[in-house]
């Protein structure tokens, strides 16, 4: 098994070294191993820790977000021909000797991705409470999207199998982690969470949760165009519904009234509005009807791409070991 490990690291001079030697010493019998730290943009010392640790660095030239180093790190994955990609933050918050129990599942349970919940025992010592409640939110909306029973979305420590990696097409710069999810999940690949340890630092602060207001805001826009590229009918079919009723109500209110007192006035407004209603409704129903048709276009484009992936990926290797 050709095992990549990678940490997303931003100004991490201070601990990355430290971290490094943990997996090194965690993974010491593993013999096909990758240490690669993508350096989003750090104006420290980090990229030559990690390199003078043993690791592997790409670099950015500017600060883009987890969720472009996680692009990259998967790409590096699967131009390397990686059997397993593992996810580990570069500060020292989880325990490298539980990678094995992020890895092991998918070789003998057959899971796509395997993902640390840190929440087993409730709230981790020094978890804010709101950021800790906010996690409770996030996590019981992609459960229910997903149709996962999940405890914990938003934890970075995570494994891949090559088929997950092969099969995710992710678009979120700011962040990956609900989006993997939901992505795997439409795929119908399984997911499973295991409980990881962490350490939370009372002085450190969230590189990606900085503001917990504007975090929202951002992860509610990722979830909701996650929603709707993959059950648009859904979405704009409850929108559709809730308009229509809402203007049927109001047609049936003014044709009670005429029948009750023979005239539609004083309600005659009452009628246009509900029509006006009825007719959103109907083209919300359309819209719905035409992105569910793209929808259907971009999942046979996805089809084919991972078709082309693997492919492509396979004659790599095959001319790798030719070379």
């Amino acid at each position: 098994m050709r095992l990549m490990v990678y940490l997303p690291a931003y100004n991490e001079e201070k601990t990355i070294r430290s971290t490094l030697e943990g997996i090194l010493q965690a993974l010491q019998e593993q013999k096909d191993l990758v240490l690669l730290v993508v350096d989003d943009g750090s104006t420290d010392r980090t990229a030559a820790e990690a390199q003078s640790a043993g690791a592997e660095v790409v670099s950015h030239h500017t600060n883009l977000g987890v969720g472009r180093v996680f692009h990259t790190a998967v790409q590096e994955a699967l131009e390397r021909g990686v059997d397993v990609l593992v996810s580990i933050d570069a500060d020292g918050q989880f325990n490298p000797e539980q990678i094995l129990s992020l890895i092991i599942p998918l070789e003998k349970q057959s899971m796509a991705m395997v993902t640390g919940n840190r929440f087993m025992n409730g709230r981790p010592a020094s978890m804010p409470l709101i950021k800790y409640l906010g996690n409770q939110v996030v996590a019981r909306l992609v459960s229910a999207m997903s149709g996962t029973r999940l405890r914990d979305v938003s934890c970075g420590f995570r494994s891949y199998s090559r088929e997950a990696l092969l099969h995710l097409n992710l678009f979120g710069d700011f962040t990956y982690t609900h989006e993997s999810i939901l992505t795997l999940a439409n795929h119908k690949l399984p997911i499973l969470e295991t409980p990881v340890d962490v350490r939370y630092f009372p002085d450190r602060e969230s590189r990606v949760a900085k503001n917990l207001t504007m975090y929202s805001m951002k992860i509610s826009k990722i979830i909701f165009r996650v929603l709707v590229d993959n059950k648009a009918l859904r979405v704009f079919g409850i929108f559709s519904s809730f308009f229509t009723t809402i203007g049927l109500f109001l047609i049936a209110f003014l044709f009670g009234h005429y029948f009750l007192k023979g005239s539609f006035s004083p309600y005659k407004s009452v009628g246009f509005i509900g029509l006006g209603f009825i007719i959103l409704g109907l083209f919300i129903l359309l819209f719905a009807l035409i992105a569910d048709l793209i929808n259907r276009l971009r999942i046979n484009q996805e089809r084919i791409l991972i078709m082309q992936k693997k492919s492509y990926y396979r004659q790599k290797e095959k001319d790798s070991s030719q070379g």
